[in-house]
């Protein structure tokens, strides 16, 4: 028998402060194995979500609302302060032309229009400019947030702790294996299947089995994988079945004695196996039917003693020549004997 086993590492560098399994402890997905000090990446993550914050102040974001340049206060503030520059100045050029204003001050709004419609364009820019800055403040808030999250050490699936590596004040680096976590529910059977029987094992078939640590109980579970290639030096193919083990009963490295069920199926027509021809892979018979013999070609089962099981082509009660077999053809004259 045997467990799917994981080295867990620490993601980062660091002073154990919390060790809270011990060996034989069961774990969940996700349960804590060790803690590291994370009173710096903390700082890290504050800081960050600090400086993410006050751009987004600047910028009239609310956390969840996408980017829209036109709601930026500068960018409202700057356009309508053009907007204004260009009515005014729209309003001046009619006037000039009815000669109602000077040329002087016909100049001015002009240029009080065109330094709005700069400064528009530069808040426009500036909020952009801005906005770059937020998703790379962003960015490092989502490092800061994984660097702490790394902090826990954490068991990768169900199973229990076969290792503590890692104690309270050790300090580890970032790819040191802190801990051992296997998988006894449920767990894996491996057995060795010999080469005569490769054809009745598939995938889903239930399987019994027995071990010596509990003499007379059966276990039961199903295959689960099936080896593409034989062991070249036994001859024999590896199969693999998952059998449930909620109480962990079953303990990896036990020898199990296993019976793989095979589908019931319906036997075939036995006959004497001088009977049966076979010649370039092809199997056939002959029938004998009104002192003739009548070829067919069968489908060969198990041997049985001297008998073949045909699965295929002969119907019971039926007749076959079992002399001289190979000098026969179809539709030769025969002699029936009883």
């Amino acid at each position: 028998m045997a467990e799917e086993q994981a080295d867990v590492a620490a993601e980062t560098a660091g002073r154990v402060v919390s060790a809270p399994v011990e060996r034989g402890t069961p774990v969940s997905p996700g349960a804590e194995l060790v803690r590291l000090s994370a009173t710096e990446t903390d700082a890290q993550l504050k800081e960050a979500e600090a400086n993410a914050a006050q751009i987004e102040a600047r910028l009239g974001i609310t956390p969840g609302t996408p980017f829209d340049i036109n709601a930026v206060p500068e960018v409202q503030n700057a356009k309508s302060a053009f907007e204004l520059a260009q009515s005014e100045f729209a309003r001046i050029k009619s006037l000039l032309d009815q000669r109602v204003v000077s040329q002087s001050e016909y100049d001015q709004r002009r240029t009080q229009s065109e330094a709005a419609r700069q400064q528009y364009e530069s808040a426009k820019n500036g909020a952009a400019q801005q906005y770059q800055a937020l998703q790379a403040a962003q960015a490092r808030v989502s490092l800061a947030r994984k660097a702490l999250a790394d902090t826990a050490v954490r068991a990768p699936f169900a199973g229990v702790v076969a290792e503590r590596l890692a104690s309270v004040g050790d300090y580890v680096t970032k790819g040191m294996k802190v801990a051992t976590v296997v998988r006894v529910n449920p767990l894996r059977v491996r057995l060795t299947i010999p080469e005569q029987f490769v054809s009745v094992v598939a995938v889903g078939q239930p399987v019994t089995f027995e071990v010596d640590a509990y003499a007379g109980r059966q276990f039961e579970g199903r295959v689960k994988y099936v080896s593409p290639a034989l062991q070249a030096d036994q001859r024999a193919l590896t199969v693999e079945a998952m059998v449930p083990n909620a109480n962990a009963v079953l303990k990896p490295g036990l020898f199990a004695t296993a019976r793989i069920e095979q589908p019931a199926r319906t036997p075939g027509v036995l006959v004497p196996a001088a009977a049966v021809l076979t010649t370039s892979g092809t199997s056939r018979v002959y029938v004998v039917t009104g002192g003739r013999a009548e070829e067919r070609i069968v489908t060969i089962g198990e041997r049985v003693g001297d008998l073949l099981e045909i699965t295929k082509g002969l119907k019971a009660g039926e007749h076959v020549a079992t002399k001289n077999v190979g000098q026969l053809a179809d539709g030769t004259k025969v002699e029936s004997r009883n």
